[in-house]
């Protein structure tokens, strides 16, 4: 990226959220991040650019109007993961997974709408899931409220176009905290590797890398796109 910007990004504190964080900072823009948790400390020599707020944005509407005059960028970063059969997932299931995965993102850009249209041409990245456009066992709730996350995203990038570029990245299976679960020993990380054409488990660094990207005047043609960053299982066989 070239002059320095101001970007918000909700769900900072671990994972793809930290990992775009960092590499914000470290291309010398200002960033605001919002989590349930906080974060302590800054990168060294970040600390000006840096503001973080302890928030939880899934459950209240995010306003940022108090920290900034404008937002060039917005990524909102929250999200779940639940697999499960269908007949055993419950009502309360379902509905934390639209409130984290979709709601928060409404109520956050509906919040900040009027900060994104400050800047001259602001970019907005939701995340999809890989489970939206190939379908997979268990993946019933989490793949219901990312494809709410989709609609959104091209809805709203024609109503809030030429002003403000919305785009959503779709992953398949992140070396995250989220799926630690999905991780946590050499059989499962092998056996997940395997179900990839890269054989390989996407890091949350690349992740952050495209959404970087997105939110960069380099991709200023691009909106209403949903990308796949999944190792090829959605489209190589």
């Amino acid at each position: 990226m070239s002059a320095s910007k101001c970007f918000a990004v909700i769900g900072d504190s671990r994972g793809i959220g930290e990992a775009l964080r960092e590499q914000l900072l470290g291309d010398g823009h200002q960033v605001i991040g919002v989590s349930r948790s906080g974060v302590q400390r800054a990168p060294s020599g970040a600390n000006d650019r840096y503001q973080s707020l302890v928030f939880d944005a899934v459950q209240h509407p995010c306003d940022l109007s108090g920290f900034t005059d404008r937002l060039d960028g917005l990524v909102y970063c929250p999200g779940s993961i639940s697999l499960r059969p269908l007949r055993g997932l419950k009502r309360e299931r379902f509905l934390k997974d639209w409130e984290i995965n979709f709601y928060g993102a409404v109520q956050t850009l509906q919040a900040n709408q009027a900060l994104l249209n400050q800047s001259e041409f602001a970019s907005v990245v939701l995340f999809s899931t890989v489970a939206v456009a190939t379908g997979m066992p268990y993946h019933s709730s989490i793949a219901a409220a990312k494809g709410a996350v989709e609609g959104l995203t091209r809805s709203l990038a024609a109503e809030w176009a030429p002003k403000i570029r919305v785009n959503a990245i779709a992953p398949s299976l992140t070396d995250t905290p989220l799926a630690a679960s999905l991780l946590n020993s050499d059989a499962k990380r092998s056996a997940a590797e395997d179900r990839h054409p890269m054989k390989r488990i996407t890091s949350a660094a690349e992740v952050a890398s495209l959404a970087v990207w997105l939110l960069d005047s380099n991709s200023s043609s691009m909106s209403g796109q949903v990308l796949a960053l999944d190792g090829g299982i959605s489209g190589v066989r």
